[in-house]
């Protein structure tokens, strides 16, 4: 086949041990594009989704690790939206100018 080695290779064994893959993929996805938004609150809740789909993969492995790892990069974006949400997550204007002059 002409992909074979780039394409996932999804077990044809249940309906939802295939929907765990999926799930997974989305989250992967999800992730790689929360990087790379600019608004705050749309990358937190991108973020908190793809970790969501990763932590459904990770419990679905029985991977302790990588459930703790998702778990904590979901309650962190869920955490900062909510800051943001209630305006208590602000930049002052000296953070900005330094992060201006580090880009």
């Amino acid at each position: 086949m002409l992909l074979e080695k780039i394409l996932i290779y999804l077990p044809v064994s249940s309906l939802p041990e295939t929907l765990v893959y999926v799930v997974a993929s989305v989250g992967i996805i999800l992730l790689t594009y929360s990087i790379f938004l600019e608004v705050e609150r749309r990358q937190d809740l991108v973020m908190l989704l793809g970790a969501c789909c990763l932590l459904v993969y990770a419990l679905f492995i029985r991977n302790i690790i990588f459930s703790l790892a998702m778990t904590g990069i979901a309650i962190g974006s869920l955490i900062e939206f909510i800051e943001i949400y209630l305006g208590l997550h602000k930049h002052s204007p000296e953070d900005l100018e330094r992060y201006k002059k580090l880009g």
